[in-house]
């Protein structure tokens, strides 16, 4: 019985993962809208990374975790630049240019569709016909919601052009961790993905000499949230949902994302949600169902 028993806490703890991950990472839209007014965006993720790097590197020796190695390191570099560097400073320079933190979420939220149209010819995953049906019902649906806020004033176009470079980072980012990556330790992976992200950010700040960080309360309590939940937490996370599952079904989850974000945003900042973003939100969950079910099953 007792045996039964732990045989079924592991099976429940890899159900209730894409569930966590997506809670978490939706999250770091609205952490990104409370630290934002008080710190230049690329200063702060360059923080952010320095601290998560050591963290994850702390973490890698304690578990005497296997390093990657010669061309590997390259890879997983790549992927800490496309994951960190270009997704997070897409969405935080949108954000701080005045982009709320549901339409962000919801212009990297049309990940999925891309990733779907290009993992075939890359990775050779198999795209069920109920699964391209998920897609396109789930980029409907998201769409919805991105209508329903594009009413928004004071949206500028670098702003948009940010967000589109960060859904771009992060779906070529997926894809190659999945390609390259696969079998790299999430810790040691992640002090190598942080170390590289970390770089770029310095050349950032080097470039537009935006230092400012003002540690008030409200940014402490979020920077905490984004280094310790996101950065070490949800990523890490991420990098295990990939390798456990296809790169369309992982990408799938990143529908539920948008929604989720929303419904904080509106809480927390009364950011609009209409009606129809509302039944958008219905259309991107019944999207990802369609994704994440067993192709196999009619």
């Amino acid at each position: 019985m007792q045996r039964r028993a732990s045989a079924q806490r592991p099976d429940a703890l890899a159900a209730a993962a894409p569930a966590v991950f997506v809670v978490l990472w939706s999250t770091g839209f609205v952490a990104a809208r409370a630290v934002t007014p008080h710190a230049d965006p690329l200063a702060l993720l360059a923080v952010r990374f320095g601290i998560a790097a050591a963290l994850m590197a702390l973490l890698a020796v304690a578990l005497r975790v296997r390093w990657p190695r010669g061309a590997t390191i390259g890879h997983v570099a790549v992927v800490g630049v496309l994951l960190h560097g270009v997704y997070l400073g897409g969405v935080f320079v949108a954000i701080a240019r005045g982009m709320p933190a549901g339409l962000s979420a919801l212009i990297v939220g049309l990940q999925p569709l891309i990733s779907a149209g290009i993992v075939g010819p890359l990775l050779g995953e198999r795209v069920a016909a109920a699964q391209w049906i998920g897609l396109v019902v789930g980029v409907v649906g998201v769409t919805l919601v991105l209508v329903s806020q594009l009413t928004v004033s004071g949206v500028t176009s670098f702003a948009v052009a940010a967000s589109v470079a960060a859904l771009f980072g992060i779906t070529i980012g997926t894809l190659y961790q999945k390609r390259y990556c696969v079998g790299v330790d999430v810790a040691a992976g992640g002090v190598v993905q942080y170390a590289a992200a970390f770089g770029v950010m310095l050349v950032g700040v080097a470039a537009t000499h935006q230092t400012r960080i003002e540690w008030t309360a409200t940014t402490i309590a979020a920077f905490a949230w984004l280094v310790l939940v996101l950065s070490v937490g949800a990523v890490s996370l991420l990098m295990v949902l990939i390798r456990r599952g296809s790169a369309a079904r992982t990408a799938s989850l990143f529908y539920l994302v948008p929604a989720l974000a929303a419904i904080e945003a509106w809480v927390l900042f009364d950011e609009a949600l209409a009606i129809i973003a509302i039944f958008g939100i219905a259309l991107t969950a019944c999207g990802v169902w369609l994704v994440q079910r067993d192709p196999d099953r009619v």
